[in-house]
Formats: structure tokens, C-alpha cells, sequence
């Protein structure tokens, strides 16, 4: 083997490896997306607890938060409380509107995990994981915020808990409703 092939074997070696270390011990909060500044792909599905029809279209001039969970993720109940009590905090901004979009879930389970924990907004069921992979979405919990011309703004990977939950708030919701320039999270 040539002196020049053995450093073109080195040189993959060490990029497959940090590809490797980057996929097992990376971690996934920090992955960047292309998603973002980019028009919101989108989805009609059924409301999980009604069953009629729920499309991202008709909350169109408004700020979404739109939250994928899933009744068997752990970190999902965990924010939960913390989803509800924001949806609190802005449901009587006509410019705001917060939309659960329920993971590959059976329906008797995602009925349970929303009479269980409560439920004060839609979700919308995505049995295949179609708007999930639209999304990007390759993990439960995720959140984006898309604002008022249909753009995603935001996307995080893992619960809004926290300074997470204090910062998006803070620094993409409160702006975004007000009508000025939100900050980079």
C-alpha cells in the first residue's frame, strides 16, 4: 500500500469516527436545522380527541407553537405541565395558538395521556410519523414556533422546561405577538 493511500485511509478513519462520536455522544439539542427562516410544511390530520380534521392553513397570521409529543416519552410528561401552563399564559392573544402534534401513538393511548395529564388545546394525530418527517422531527419531545406569515422560527429538541421555556417565551413569543424582531435563541 502506497504512502499516499494509507493517508487517505487515515483521513476517512478519523472522519467516520467523529461522525460516529458525534451520532452516539453528540448532543442532539445542538444539531442545527435548515428548517428554520424557511415557509412551514403543511399538514391536515385528525384532532386526536374529536377526530375532525385539524390543518396548520387554518391558523394562517397567527404565531403557532406547534409541539410533538408522543404518550410513551418520558421527557414529554415532564414538559407537559410546563406546554399547558404557556398555552395558559397566551390563549387569549387572538395572534396565538398552540397545536400538539401526537407522534406515532395508538389512539386509546394518546386519549389517555391527554385525560390524564389534561388537554387545553388541539393535537393533531400523526400515526405514520408524515409531519414528522416534514418537520425534520427525529426525536419526542420537539418544538417550533412558526410566526405570523408562515415561517419557523424556532425549533427545539428536547422539553421547554426551565430557562428554555423562559427564554422562548421571553425572547420569540412576547416579540413575535407584539410585532417586533425576536432575539436569537
Amino acid at each position: 500500500m502506497s504512502r499516499g493511500t494509507q493517508i487517505t485511509l487515515i483521513v476517512i478513519l478519523v472522519g467516520l469516527f467523529a461522525l460516529f462520536y458525534q451520532g452516539l455522544w453528540g448532543d442532539p439539542r445542538h444539531i442545527p436545522t435548515v428548517l428554520i427562516g424557511t415557509k412551514a410544511p403543511t399538514f391536515i390530520g385528525p384532532d386526536v380527541e374529536t377526530g375532525r380534521p385539524i390543518s396548520l392553513d387554518q391558523f394562517r397570521g397567527k404565531v403557532v407553537v406547534l409541539n410533538f409529543w408522543a404518550s410513551w416519552c418520558y421527557e414529554c410528561r415532564v414538559e407537559h405541565e410546563h406546554i399547558l401552563r404557556l398555552h395558559r399564559e397566551f390563549q387569549h392573544d387572538p395572534n396565538f395558538v398552540m397545536l400538539g402534534v401526537n407522534y406515532q401513538d395508538e389512539l386509546s393511548d394518546a386519549q389517555r395521556y391527554l385525560q390524564r395529564f389534561g388537554s387545553s388545546f388541539p393535537h393533531v394525530r400523526d400515526v405514520k410519523g408524515t409531519i414528522a418527517i416534514d418537520y425534520g422531527v427525529y426525536g419526542v419531545p420537539e418544538t417550533f414556533v412558526i410566526d405570523q406569515h408562515g415561517i419557523i422560527r424556532y425549533k427545539h429538541v428536547g422539553p421547554i422546561v426551565g430557562p428554555t421555556y423562559d427564554d422562548l417565551k421571553q425572547h420569540m413569543l412576547m416579540p413575535l405577538l407584539t410585532g417586533t424582531e425576536p432575539s436569537t435563541l
